[in-house]
């Protein structure tokens, strides 16, 4: 919305109000995501997404192109004055810049996410972009329980585990494997 905004800006009469509309919902928007259990990085990820293809799908022609078509349809033989650009030139600018910083963003995120690379560890800051800890809540989630830096293969009741840190891996013979077995299992070899 406030791509089509920006794009079609002459055409809106109440500008200020539906600037100030849009602003009131971003900010809903991205103050729900410093709560925890809420990803922030889905609601920027979809903002800048959405700004940006807004930029590509919702480019309309100058009104004085289209008065300039239905007069031509209307009457063909009319002398053509001067032949208006049915895009202004910033708007063109706009789409062109768009969609070459989706494809950008879109291969990074792609390679990004196949390789597996967790960017909060490149980041230090963008770890308060999801959660702002509080005195009322805090961002760690006990919870939420990942193995001490180990893969796991399960086939059947056998479980190949490997250490991430220092590559070993062993084979376990587990029936009814739990979280707290993994877990142990998974210190002794990383150790």
């Amino acid at each position: 919305m406030l791509s089509e905004l920006i794009t079609n800006w002459s055409i809106y009469d109440k500008k200020i109000g539906a600037v100030l509309t849009l602003v009131f919902v971003i900010v809903i928007n991205l103050a729900m995501g410093l709560l925890p259990h809420v990803d922030n990085f889905a609601h920027i990820g979809g903002f800048l997404s959405g700004f940006l293809l807004g930029f590509v799908f919702l480019i309309r022609p100058q009104s004085a192109w289209v008065k300039q078509q239905y007069a031509l349809s209307s009457s063909p033989n009319s002398p053509l004055s001067i032949k208006k650009p049915k895009f202004k030139k910033y708007q063109c600018c706009l789409w062109v810049l768009s969609l070459l910083l989706l494809i950008v963003g879109f291969t990074l995120g792609l390679v990004t996410l196949l390789r597996g690379v967790n960017v909060n560890d490149h980041c230090s800051w963008c770890k308060y972009l999801s959660c702002l800890p509080t005195s009322r809540w805090h961002c760690n989630d006990t919870r939420i329980k990942k193995p001490a830096s180990c893969t796991v293969e399960e086939t059947g009741s056998e479980l190949n585990m490997t250490c991430l840190t220092n590559g070993i891996s062993k084979p376990f013979y587990l029936p009814d494997p739990t979280y707290d077995r993994i877990t142990e299992l998974c210190k002794q070899i990383c150790q």
